[in-house]
């Protein structure tokens, strides 16, 4: 009887639950951006103030930088405790130029909620708290204890967030958590992903005379750093994709034979994928299928390079520095920081004479993975089937959510990662959507995970 009332509710407040969405994506919460700290202070008020109203005690956190919304419902005595995370700070919108409509002014076009924070992660954050309204406005009770942890730090590293975790251990002990910031396998084909790249991110610089110099009176004589730095990059992997860091595929775990034969099966079209991306070919290490390549084998890509002039016209110079962001996303087993002295001995092998360079390490995290045969997993297939109508299938992510290992390491528990998303809506670029449809059903997924969890 519960659920079928929570059913219900859930079909007549669709329109409220969009209209209360829109009004916290309106809220331009970029916590990359110092002058958008107010905004961001406003976006976890909007979450604080949203749980308190569907019946959830809540606060803010207050951190070095963005406060942190923590509430908790804690009234199913004997029943498993579920920690839901999800985060309401958001990327930059820019550039601009490419938005077909204001980046914070959300618009629905073809079903699709077009607006930054739609899908990564407001959108599917929302989803368990409109979950929650709905058990609690009808039923009156939860049927497992419900722990909330929203934070406003996602998309600058998070570290306010580990150092709370770390010294809340027994505040925010759980069964089990739950987070939706990733995405469906395919439209109408949902996804339990149970595995995620980690990351390693650097920025290195490589420096040469003490001034910009005259290419034809210096060039030939003195090393020019970005033709060091070009050298340096083009040194980390070969022809075929593969990296050639001594010693970094040492700890890669490698694929099991059952998930190669699962992920073969998938409905996935390679040269549809190309067509959609636009680009002439498709590219990575030998030996592996494009899913195998995104979800489970370790990369190295640049995603920046400065120096010299860039303006319109010639202008011979040689630099005084050049520099690179680069990143490596891992697999299971690698860890970071091992990378980072694998890099550096590298780097040291290989930089050219005449400049010096500076590793300078940013932000990483290890890739997660979790059991699928699980109690928790199970009744998530469950709940999934009756919102979706079909069951999810298993699959992988390529990029990282590192709170996941931190839940792990930190409370001992694994996590389900839940996507409501599709691989299209464009998260961090321009144009991001959210397909409504698919927000419903979320939501529908969420309030069902909740009672299958407690069976």
């Amino acid at each position: 009887m519960g659920i079928d009332q929570v059913d219900n509710y859930l079909d007549a407040h669709r329109a409220q639950f969009e209209e209360e969405l829109k009004a916290l994506i309106r809220i331009p919460s970029v916590s990359a951006q110092p002058t958008h700290s107010d905004d961001v202070r406003k976006a976890a008020e909007f979450v604080r103030d949203n749980l308190r109203s569907i019946g959830v005690p809540a606060d803010l956190i207050e951190t070095p930088g963005h406060p942190i919304v923590y509430g908790e419902r804690l009234d199913a005595p004997g029943k498993p405790t579920v920690l839901i995370y999800g985060h309401y700070d958001v990327q930059p919108p820019e550039p601009l130029e490419p938005w077909l409509s204001p980046p914070f002014e959300p618009t629905i076009r073809e079903g699709n909620l077009f607006a930054r924070g739609a899908t990564d992660d407001k959108g599917q954050m929302f989803t368990h708290l409109k979950a929650v309204e709905a058990w609690l406005k009808t039923v009156g009770q939860l049927p497992v204890n419900v722990k909330f942890l929203i934070e406003g730090e996602e998309e600058v590293g998070g570290a306010n967030l580990e150092n709370y975790v770390s010294l809340n251990k027994a505040k925010l002990a759980c069964d089990v958590a739950v987070i939706s910031d990733t995405s469906q396998f395919a439209p109408g084909i949902p996804a339990i992903t149970y595995g995620l790249r980690g990351l390693a991110y650097f920025e290195l610089l490589v420096e040469g005379a003490n001034i910009d110099l005259h290419s034809g009176t210096y060039g030939g004589a003195v090393a020019n750093p970005l033709n060091a730095l070009c050298q340096m990059i083009a040194s980390l992997k070969d022809g075929d994709g593969r990296i050639q860091i001594a010693g970094f595929y040492d700890d890669v775990r490698p694929l099991e034979d059952w998930e190669r034969q699962a992920w073969a099966k998938l409905p996935f079209d390679e040269a549809m994928y190309q067509k959609g991306l636009g680009v002439i070919g498709l590219f990575g290490e030998k030996g592996f299928s494009t899913l195998e390549r995104s979800w489970a084998r370790p990369t190295c890509d640049v995603h920046g390079l400065w120096g010299g002039y860039s303006g319109p016209g010639p202008k011979t110079v040689l630099p005084r520095k050049a520099g690179a962001k680069l990143s490596f996303r891992l697999v299971p087993n690698q860890d970071p920081k091992r990378v980072a002295e694998l890099l550096k001995a590298h780097l040291k092998a290989v930089c050219p004479p005449g400049v010096t360079y500076e590793l300078i390490e940013q932000h990483g995290a290890p890739a997660a993975l979790v059991e699928v045969d699980t109690p928790a997993a199970r009744a998530a297939s469950k709940a999934i089937e009756a919102s979706f109508g079909t069951p999810p299938v298993f699959m992988r992510g390529g990029g990282s959510i590192p709170v996941v290992g931190l839940i792990k390491t930190q409370l001992g528990v694994d996590t389900l990662l839940l996507g409501w998303g599709q691989e299209d809506d464009n998260l961090h670029g321009p144009n991001e959507k959210f397909c409504l449809a698919d927000f419903h059903l979320g939501i529908k997924a969420s309030a069902h995970l909740l009672a299958e969890l407690a069976r």
